[in-house]
């Protein structure tokens, strides 16, 4: 009786590279994402900080929803501008040589 020995299937160089490649783009769009949300919750920070003396142009009445728009458009503004000050470039370039 013999016995059979289970050999595992040998990937090609080619095939192992492509796939080191997609996961290295992968963690790359990862980082990228991550780093551009950091630089979004920063600049946040600033706006909020920048306008939080604001006084409202239309009324002299402290409308409650006011304040909760105010911070929604600031904070959807953040999200837009994220990637294009610099600090989401520079935090990825430093992470990326870390890993």
């Amino acid at each position: 009786m013999q016995q059979s020995i289970a050999v595992p299937k040998l990937e090609s160089r080619t095939e192992s590279r492509l796939a080191l490649g997609k996961d290295l783009k992968e963690e790359n769009s990862a980082l990228r994402e991550q780093t551009d949300a950091f630089e979004s919750v920063i600049l946040k920070m600033v706006m909020d900080n920048a306008m939080k003396d604001e006084k409202n142009l239309f009324s002299e009445q402290n409308d409650p929803g006011d304040k909760i728009y105010k911070s929604m458009y600031r904070d959807e503004l953040s999200k837009a501008s994220a990637g294009s000050f610099g600090f989401s470039q520079m935090l990825y370039d430093y992470l990326s040589r870390k890993s």
